[in-house]
């Protein structure tokens, strides 16, 4: 039976049997009789499964159902992006205007709809983010907080996770492919418009403040020569 056969099985017993993560798999000789395969075929394909998060193996305990995060989709997409770079390609660019092409799709269903408590959670990640400003210090997981926030209010946990591997994949591609210069104070005007339109209930000025925010990343980025592969910064957009 091909590998692959084995792979597309297992995948369907688990959700015929409707196992949620963590919960037990089928011990092995059960799974070689179900499968009527191997027993090098059934760990092959366990391991196959395991590197895209389907299932988890626990030497010495058992297979376990996995997680199923979009790890794997992220290292794809960091791979992706590094592989098209060094071919001359504006991967990174690419990747975001995919981030952009959701981000705008999605803000102007925010506007006037983020319940209270998340308004205020998004005020005071933006006067944060000015106090870091201020301060010198670097605005990346204040900016990672905000973007969070903001889309959680469409209370659509998949879509999180989508948001946050694009995220994940550019800027871990982003800190080891270029140098961005960025202006904090610029950097910050641009999430106080955004959550200023979200509130106000005009989701046409919300877009257009997505889009500014970034159409001012793109120009950074067109305009900063790639640096080493290895080079690592704080830049954050």
């Amino acid at each position: 039976m091909a590998a692959r056969d084995l792979q597309e099985r297992i995948k369907k017993l688990i959700v015929d049997r409707r196992l949620a993560s963590g919960a037990p798999l089928p011990t092995e000789p059960e799974l070689m009789e179900f499968l009527g395969a191997s027993r090098n075929s059934v760990r092959e394909a366990l391991k196959a499964l395991q590197a895209m998060g389907i299932v988890e193996i626990r030497h010495g305990f058992g297979t376990y159902v996995g997680s199923m995060s979009l790890a794997p989709m992220i290292e794809g997409l960091a791979f992706r992006t590094v592989a098209g770079h060094y071919r001359g390609e504006d991967s990174l660019l690419q990747l975001l205007e995919l981030r952009e092409a959701v981000e705008t799709g999605l803000v102007s269903r925010l506007a006037g709809r983020l319940p209270a408590a998340d308004l205020v959670e998004l005020q005071s990640l933006v006067d944060r983010m000015e106090q870091q400003a201020a301060e010198g210090v670097g605005l990346a997981e204040t900016d990672r907080a905000f973007h969070a926030t903001l889309y959680r209010g469409l209370d659509n946990v998949l879509l999180s996770e989508v948001l946050e591997a694009f995220w994940d994949a550019f800027h871990r591609v982003q800190q080891d492919l270029v140098d961005v210069p960025q202006d904090p104070q610029v950097t910050c005007r641009q999430h106080r418009e955004i959550l200023d339109a979200v509130r106000s209930g005009d989701s046409l000025r919300a877009e257009e403040a997505i889009g500014d925010h970034f159409g001012n990343i793109r120009t950074r980025l067109s305009t900063t020569a790639p640096q080493g592969p290895h080079r690592c910064h704080n830049a954050r957009v």
